[in-house]
Order: structure tokens, then C-alpha cells, then sequence
């Protein structure tokens, strides 16, 4: 029987074609390809732009003057990453400790500090109810809680809100038997300090110093500061006449921070029959170490704006963290940071849906802020200060982000990167490839390892706007 070709048929076209087709002629052919591709790259603004200082020995230090602000009524803290501490002689503030000053004075309020346990809370989090037994004493770290009570015919009232530096129930916690006189509710995320009654009590019955100052209440005028609460430097001006110079000295803190360098290592890993026979067009080995380095930065990116000791969002003063305005990205918002870090600020930094939703603010506003040029870049702008984008900022479960505002360089007394560099078997600034041998499956190991840290000069370099709403809808 013969067969008959339906037309259209593979074996028809076959029979019919009178050239080379174009599926053998690649078998001959030489295909072009492309080096490995790797989706995670990122353009890693921040390790770009940031200004890299050579830490030596491992270890950089930050000086800075002394700083307080005694007797304006509001504590301060101080803060390392995530660990939040009151500076003891703060705690003079409180109208109880205000005239302390007994010899051990400095060692008993470092004590009592350390004595205080940090708390936070969410949103509508109910801190202390009304009509219940008062027995801890709240130093407000970071956040606002107000307060409500009873008015004048019984009704709900509001009393005010407190905020960062301010505090609640030093009265109480002094008093027998005392009960709270208003319901304490945090009104945006807070960090609180407390120090409950029974440790306030066993702590002043085992320093004797201040169980006989609690008596004695008294007033008295705060030491000398300036207006950002820095040991204040006596001056004197003018030209007439011969008056008598003051004599001053710049006071440093006695316990500066130090950074240390972190590092993020892996072990590359290549078999040496695919470094022998693969290597054209490619150079495996090669490859293989570009896309290991590209994970690294992207990995130290991710530290340097996370980590709970360096990273910048847990690192920046809690003075200078604030709420937004209405949740979403709003002008307003981004001129308050403005307004927080006004000297040469050098950039913001979001992730890419908080910039889009930035976007979406303005266009409702009529606004439409111009972009700037950053090589052959265009990148978005506000009030000229690019608003570079970094998807390593987190966004939480309910679509909440943060945006950064930089002061960048030591020259501004701004954010800094720190590496070092010099070091053995240098691949790039602060990285090193380093050989590890060829085990006995003839595969060969390469330690990568990065080297890098961030530091904030002064508290004002670092500004960051806080549950920034990514998803609100109208």
C-alpha cells in the first residue's frame, strides 16, 4: 500500500524543502548567550551614595560632646539599636530626684536606671485603666499616649497627651496605696520604661542615701546648655573696653560608641572539571564569583538598614523618628523630615511602593515634583533632594513602611559606611576572595567575605517617618 502525504504534514515539508533548515543549521551554528542573570540584584542606593570611611583595627569610634538637658523638665535616652536606656542623671527630672546630689548621687540613679524595663506597645494598647492600683512609674522613650479621665460631671474627658521625654507616675509611686486617677492609651507605637512599685521599694530600702533624700523636695536651676542640649561653651563678644574673658572647656561623653565591623561570608564552591572544560565562552569560576558578590552587597545593604545594632532604621535617635501626619506619604510629611535634618541633607530613602504612593499624594495635591539627574538616572525628587528607592526597607503585614532622610559624609557631621580596606586576598574595597583549598572530590572552595559597618555622627544626620501607609484606599 502507498501512503499518501496529507499536505501540510512534517514529512511533506521535509520531501518539498529545498534548502538547509534553520533548526539543523543551528546545530553549527555558535549561540549567543548572555552571562547568568540574577533577579535579586538591586541598584543599592545606599551603598552607593553613603560616603565610605576606613575603619582601621576594625573599629570605629564616634566622639561626641557632652550632651544634657537638665532641668527643661523632660528626660532623655539614648539608644543601640534596639536597646533603649534613660540617661541616668536624667532621672532628675522627676520632681522626687530633682535636688539629689548626695555623694553617691551618679551611682544610685545608674542603678535605678538600670532597674527600669523597656516596653512597647501598639496602637490603641491600654497602658494603665483608671480606677486600678498605681503601681509602676512610665518614662515615655519614643511615642504618644494620651490620657483620659473623669471630668467636672462625671463625664469622659480627654487630660492631654504625653509624648517622648515626658513621663508618668513618679507621684503614685511614691504613695502608698495610690490608684490611677486617668486611663493611659498609646496613641502611635510607643517605647515606654517602666519601674514597678515593689522594685522601686526594695531599691530605696537598700540605698540609704536616697531612702533620707525622698523627704526633701526642692528647686533648683539646671547647669548651662545650649539650645540642643550640649554642654554650653562660654563666649564673650564686642571690642570695647578691657572686660575679662571667660574661661571654657568642650566637654566629651565618657563612653562614646564604637562600631565594630560586621561581616557577611559564604563559601563559593566550583568543581574543577567544570573550571577545566566549561570556561568558553564564560569563565565559570568567574560568574560564579560575580553573582556571589552581587548576594553579598545585597545582603550587606540589607544589614546596614536593618540590623538591631548598626542598621540605620533601628539606629536613628528616637527624637528624631515621627509618625505621619494621616498615614500615607504625604508633602507635609516629607518637609517635616525637612525640617529635622535641614543642614545639607543628601537624600531620602524608601521602598519603591512608598514612593509610588508618595506619587499618588501629590497628584492629588495638584503637586508634581521634577526628578533629578544621578548618571543618566532619573530619579524622584522632592524639594530637589532625590528620593532614591531600596527594597530593603521592610513593609510590614499591614502594608506599613518607613522613609529615611540622610545627611551623608563625616565632613557633615552626617551617615557614614565604614570598611576596610587593604585587607589579604582584596577582590573589591572591604571584600576578599580568599582560596580555601581542593578537597579530595577535587572541588575547589573560595571564602567571600565582606566587611562593613554604619555609623551616625550626630543624631540629627538620621530622620525616619514611621508607619507609612503603602495600600490606603479613599
Amino acid at each position: 500500500m502507498t501512503d499518501v502525504l496529507e499536505p501540510g504534514t512534517e514529512v511533506e515539508e521535509e520531501r518539498s524543502r529545498q534548502s538547509l533548515s534553520t533548526a539543523a543549521a543551528r546545530n553549527l551554528a555558535t549561540t549567543t548567550k548572555s552571562v547568568p542573570q540574577m533577579q535579586g540584584i538591586t541598584s543599592r542606593w545606599l551603598l552607593r551614595k553613603l560616603p565610605w570611611v576606613e575603619a582601621t583595627g576594625g573599629t570605629y569610634r564616634v566622639n561626641r560632646r557632652l550632651s544634657y538637658a537638665l532641668g527643661d523638665g523632660r528626660l532623655t535616652f539614648t539608644n543601640v539599636g534596639d536597646d533603649v536606656r534613660v540617661v541616668p542623671g536624667e532621672l532628675r527630672e522627676l520632681p522626687m530626684l530633682r535636688t539629689f546630689d548626695a555623694d553617691d548621687s551618679d551611682e544610685v540613679l545608674a542603678a535605678l536606671a538600670d532597674r527600669c524595663e523597656q516596653r512597647e506597645f501598639r496602637p490603641g494598647d491600654v497602658i494603665v485603666e483608671f480606677g486600678h492600683q498605681a503601681d509602676a512609674l512610665y518614662l515615655i522613650a519614643h511615642g504618644k499616649i494620651s490620657k483620659t479621665g473623669v471630668g467636672k460631671y462625671g463625664e469622659s474627658t480627654t487630660l492631654g497627651v504625653v509624648a517622648d521625654g515626658d513621663y508618668f507616675g513618679d507621684r503614685e509611686i511614691a504613695t502608698e496605696d495610690g490608684i490611677w486617677e486617668f486611663t493611659a492609651k498609646a496613641v502611635t507605637r510607643c517605647i515606654v520604661l517602666s519601674l514597678g512599685k515593689e522594685r522601686f521599694d526594695e531599691f530605696v530600702g537598700n540605698a540609704e542615701s536616697l531612702r533620707e533624700h525622698l523627704d526633701r523636695v526642692r528647686s533648683e536651676d539646671g547647669p548651662a546648655r545650649n539650645e540642643h542640649g550640649e554642654a554650653e561653651i562660654d563666649l564673650s563678644s564686642g571690642h570695647a573696653g578691657e572686660p575679662d574673658l571667660p574661661g571654657t572647656f568642650v566637654d566629651y561623653e565618657l563612653a562614646p560608641r564604637e562600631y565594630e565591623l560586621s561581616v557577611a561570608q559564604t563559601v563559593l564552591r566550583v568543581h574543577t572539571r567544570v573550571a577545566d572544560l566549561y570556561n568558553e565562552p564564560m569563565n565559570q569560576l568567574e560568574q560564579q564569583l560575580r553573582l556571589t558578590v552581587e548576594a553579598l552587597r545585597e545582603r550587606q545593604e540589607h544589614e546596614m538598614v536593618n540590623n538591631s545594632e548598626f542598621g540605620l532604621l533601628h539606629n536613628a535617635d528616637l527624637s528624631m523618628r515621627i509618625p505621619t501626619r494621616a498615614g500615607a506619604p504625604t508633602p507635609d510629611d516629607f518637609d517635616e523630615l525637612l525640617s529635622m535634618v535641614w543642614k545639607e541633607p543628601a537624600f531620602f530613602l524608601a521602598h519603591p511602593r512608598v514612593i509610588a504612593a508618595f506619587g499618588r499624594e501629590c497628584t492629588k495635591r495638584g503637586v508634581y515634583p521634577s526628578g533629578v539627574d544621578f548618571g543618566g538616572h532619573k530619579i524622584p525628587a522632592w524639594r530637589d533632594i532625590p528620593i532614591f528607592p531600596c527594597n530593603k526597607i521592610p513593609v510590614s503585614d499591614a502594608r506599613t513602611s518607613s522613609v529615611m532622610l540622610v545627611r551623608a559624609g563625616e565632613q557633615n557631621q552626617g551617615v557614614v559606611g565604614l570598611h576596610q580596606t587593604g585587607i589579604p586576598d582584596e577582590y573589591q574595597p572591604g571584600l576578599s576572595v580568599r582560596f580555601m583549598g581542593i578537597s579530595e572530590k577535587a572541588i575547589m572552595s573560595y571564602l567571600v567575605s565582606a566587611y562593613y559597618s554604619a555609623a551616625i555622627l550626630v543624631p540629627d544626620a538620621l530622620a525616619v517617618l514611621e508607619d507609612v501607609e503603602i495600600g490606603r484606599e479613599d
